[in-house]
């Protein structure tokens, strides 16, 4: 039971992820196309975003996992 309570909350930061990280590279484009001289600084800030947002998602993951593995109750 609750191996599968930690496996959904790993899976779940995976998805949360993949949102923001997506939502993260459609507003550069959307920046990218009405300031086009400022594509590198947008890009830049992009990369920085999507790492902090992988990093927060990998502590997610490995606390789920962590969870699955101990049976954390």
């Amino acid at each position: 039971m609750y191996g599968s309570i930690a496996a959904i909350g790993a899976g779940l930061a995976v998805l949360g992820a993949g949102i923001g990280i997506g939502r993260i590279g459609g507003s550069a484009m959307d920046a990218i196309a009405r300031q086009p001289e400022a594509y590198g600084k947008i890009q830049t800030a992009m990369i920085i975003a999507a790492a902090l947002v992988e990093g927060v998602a990998l502590f997610g993951v490995v606390v789920g996992l962590l969870g699955l593995e101990t049976g954390v109750k």
